[in-house]
């Protein structure tokens, strides 16, 4: 994150006495990236975070990836997966490599437990629903649209609100996933050109501390990638106190939601190439936002954009909303992935047709990565087959 923000109650100085009403010690927790080098926050809690009454391991899983086949331009059709458990448990894995795991679900349930990533950030779009994220920074309420963006280390859960339908995106890092470099200045502050800024980052604004006591579950999950799939690992950590319990807290890490409307774009006289799209970036890949927008302004200008080649990525688009302009037979919740080392274009009289449009309203996420991305077995079971042959006339 790039700016400061605080919540509840805190000392006036650093790891200094803070006390509680009955005059023990409050019990504070730093949380920072890259050492003690990186954004940190300070944490209080009620209790001290690290005692842990029991360690269970929960579950292990290896995802296979499918058998090497042809290198072709693939679609994934994800509406009609089934609802089903929390936000965790209905995460039905499609794509990823050593840098990112691509996932989509659709929960129906309130997560009975908190759950962090160990070894990365992850990113949550939220395509439908309305609910919590709820961490030990604060509730946050979400809505369609918002990427919820959760540091590694952030204790969580997603509380859906009831009877509304959810359907989200995961994007898991094997790293952090932050605003691009190059909107920022050398003090952390958005530049004036970016296409989002300060204003538009939504961090919990509701800060309950919960003081109670029982049998209260973290799980935490590890991933490790090999190369005909990958293993997932999750510990069960039980506190004999509420994880929640933090009295306040400042500092520049911490889980937020930006919506994708919040994204200005970028429009020029002709097509201007995705990197005006970027959102985020992470180690090995990065995160667009396709928003609706004016088409460019030449007057010879042809909006479509041109065949391209991506020669050092896979990209993968999911469409959230809209009529995308240069694709056809694409649906809500839609997936698809153009491999490096064949181009790929606008669809057949998408190019020529898109002559004197003056704007278009599509929604969609793309993830560009610098290493191929590998297709899950559960992938598999939700391709349109025909998809590579359908830019033939």
């Amino acid at each position: 994150m790039t700016h400061y923000y605080r919540l509840g109650k805190i000392p006036h100085k650093r790891h200094t006495q803070f006390r509680q009403p009955d005059g023990s010690l409050y019990h504070e927790e730093l949380m920072g990236m890259r050492g003690f080098s990186g954004v940190q926050s300070l944490l209080y809690h009620l209790r001290p975070p690290t005692q842990i009454q029991k360690i269970l391991l929960r579950t292990t899983a290896d995802i296979s990836f499918e058998e090497s086949g042809v290198l072709c331009h693939r679609h994934l059709r994800t509406a009609t997966i089934t609802p089903a458990r929390d936000a965790v448990e209905a995460r039905i894995p499609l794509l990823s490599n050593a840098d990112v795991s691509i996932s989509v679900a659709r929960p129906t349930e309130t997560m009975s437990y908190w759950y962090r990533l160990a070894h990365g950030d992850e990113v949550i779009f939220i395509h439908e629903g309305t609910g919590i994220l709820e961490s030990q920074y604060g509730n946050l309420r979400y809505r369609p649209g918002d990427y919820l963006v959760i540091p590694t280390g952030v204790l969580w859960r997603i509380i859906p609100d009831t009877n509304i339908e959810q359907r989200m995106l995961i994007i898991e890092a094997s790293g952090h996933i932050e605003p691009p470099a190059r909107y920022l200045n050398r003090y952390g502050q958005f530049l004036e050109h970016a296409p989002y800024n300060e204003r538009d980052i939504r961090p919990p604004d509701e800060l309950v501390t919960h003081d109670e006591v029982g049998e209260f579950e973290v799980r935490v999950k590890e991933c490790e990638y090999h190369r005909k799939g990958f293993s997932q690992r999750i510990t069960s950590y039980f506190y004999g106190h509420h994880p929640l319990d933090v009295v306040g807290w400042d500092g520049c890490l911490y889980p937020f939601a930006f919506n994708i409307e919040d994204f200005e774009p970028v429009t020029g006289r002709i097509h201007q190439p995705p990197p005006v799209h970027q959102t985020f970036e992470a180690p090995g890949f990065v995160l667009c936002s396709f928003v609706p927008r004016l088409f460019d302004y030449h007057p010879q200008a042809i909006p479509a954009p041109y065949n391209h080649s991506n020669v050092d990525s896979d990209e993968v688009l999911y469409y959230a909303a809209g009529n995308f302009m240069s694709r056809k037979g694409i649906e809500r919740a839609s997936l698809t992935i153009h491999p490096s080392g064949i181009p790929h274009g606008p669809h057949p009289g998408m190019y020529e047709g898109s002559i004197g449009k003056e704007r278009t309203d599509e929604l969609a996420v793309m993830i560009d990565t610098f290493h191929p991305l590998h297709f899950t077995n559960y992938a598999v079971q939700l391709e349109d087959k025909n998809y590579a042959y359908s830019w033939l006339a």
